[in-house]
């Protein structure tokens, strides 16, 4: 089952400069072509590992005795790493963008265009759904969420319209959530719709905190000479990969050492983020917000 078109595939394949004897990890599996292509270009000695929570992902696991699929979030990479006797990689990639396939079945409630259950989550073994969190949260906990996950403009005014009408409305459905916040909403809708859809799902699976872990721990577990390929679609993203790359850290702190040089872990191998050329925005418009940036392990 294929669902995902495979973004900046030539441009990320180009960043991992690939030895066919590697090891290298894809902690984004998804619909596989990523993966794919990796092998396509790996010798008979090499191996790769693909991390996905997402328990669709396994039908679209390769018959290849080079793959193995962890069906895990990334952010126990240590963990598995460690189970597979594999301390040192040759390359991490990830493009943390929402499948294509998730978004598009009404059943897994990513979506404001779609009637479903009120879900989002990636792993349905997580114990809270996006309906549960919206019910649960206090309103300053709303309100912090979809400020800085959605940077929605009125988040005080949502969190509190939220919070009074949960008392007497039902919120188990997407279109529950729509029809409880449709009278704060500003601006461009299907905008503003989307930013609050991209908070929630964000909280509800601890992407940011998911992602810091694991952009922390690329830098104990690549070679040196090792390549970080990684394709992010927001500014919240991108910060946390354009810091650890720059500094080490994912707040961006800088480091010196006694003589004032400058203490980082990576060599960046572009300074400006990779973009989609307009050929692939055009056979892909879900393509059109990704940043590539490419780094190598010192």
């Amino acid at each position: 089952m294929e669902y995902h078109n495979p973004v900046l595939l030539e441009e990320s394949l180009s960043g991992l400069d690939i030895e066919p004897d590697g090891v290298y990890v894809d902690l984004t599996f998804g619909g596989g072509g990523h993966s794919r292509a990796i092998l396509d270009r790996l010798g008979p000695k090499g191996r790769l590992l693909g991390f996905d929570q997402d328990k669709d992902a396994v039908l679209n696991t390769p018959k290849d005795e080079r793959f193995q699929l962890v069906d895990s979030n990334f952010r126990f990479l240590s963990r598995f790493l460690r189970y597979f006797d594999l301390e040192k990689v040759d390359g991490i990639l990830a493009d943390l963008g929402v499948s294509s396939h998730q978004i598009d079945v009404p059943e897994r409630g990513f979506s404001h265009r779609f009637s479903g259950p009120l879900d989002m989550r990636m792993n349905a073994g997580i114990a809270r759904n996006a309906g549960d969190w919206l019910r649960e949260s206090e309103k300053d906990a709303l309100q912090d969420v979809f400020s800085q996950y959605g940077e929605v403009r009125n988040s005080k005014t949502l969190a509190e319209k939220i919070v009074e009408a949960r008392k007497s409305m039902p919120l188990n459905t997407t279109d529950d959530l729509v029809k409880m916040i449709n009278p704060v909403i500003r601006g461009s809708r299907p905008r503003y719709l989307s930013q609050v859809f991209q908070a929630l799902r964000i909280a509800v699976n601890e992407e940011l905190v998911a992602l810091e872990e694991v952009m922390t721990d690329s830098i104990t577990h690549l070679k040196s000479g090792g390549r970080l390929v990684i394709i992010s679609y927001h500014s919240l993203e991108d910060r946390i990969v354009k810091n650890v790359i720059r500094s080490g850290n994912t707040d961006g702190r800088i480091e010196k050492d006694a003589y004032g040089v400058i203490f980082t872990p990576f060599k960046r191998i572009n300074k400006k983020p990779i973009v989609p050329k307009p050929e692939e925005i055009a056979k892909n418009p879900r393509s059109r917000s990704a940043k590539l940036r490419i780094a190598e392990r010192l």
